[in-house]
């Protein structure tokens, strides 16, 4: 039994220097084989991905997005709701405790 390891379509991505839907679409025109785990988390054998990636035959894209101040924020109050919202609810109780 050999050890396999998988990688995700991110990681192969990475190693491909690649954007994750040029993977998708690696996998899609049966360039690249991925296998579902558990018929739900969908891998990649990482041998596979490097020899791909040494036969040349995909081309480095050199993906960057700019990540810009209105996105930040908006994850900043996406992923922090919770605290933001109980910190306003303990703000609201004390005054109330204290002030009337």
């Amino acid at each position: 039994m050999t050890n396999e390891q998988f990688i995700t379509v991110r990681e192969t991505a990475q190693v491909l220097g690649i954007s994750e839907k040029k993977v998708m679409d690696l996998i899609e025109t049966q360039k690249l084989q991925a296998y579902r785990i558990a018929d739900q988390f969908l891998r990649l054998k990482k041998s596979e991905v490097l020899a791909v990636r040494k036969s040349g035959d995909v081309e480095n894209e050199n993906v960057k997005f700019e990540y810009t101040g209105g996105e930040r924020l908006f994850d900043f109050f996406y992923f922090n709701d919770f605290y933001i919202v109980s910190l306003l609810i303990i703000v609201a109780l004390l005054s109330i405790i204290f002030f009337f």
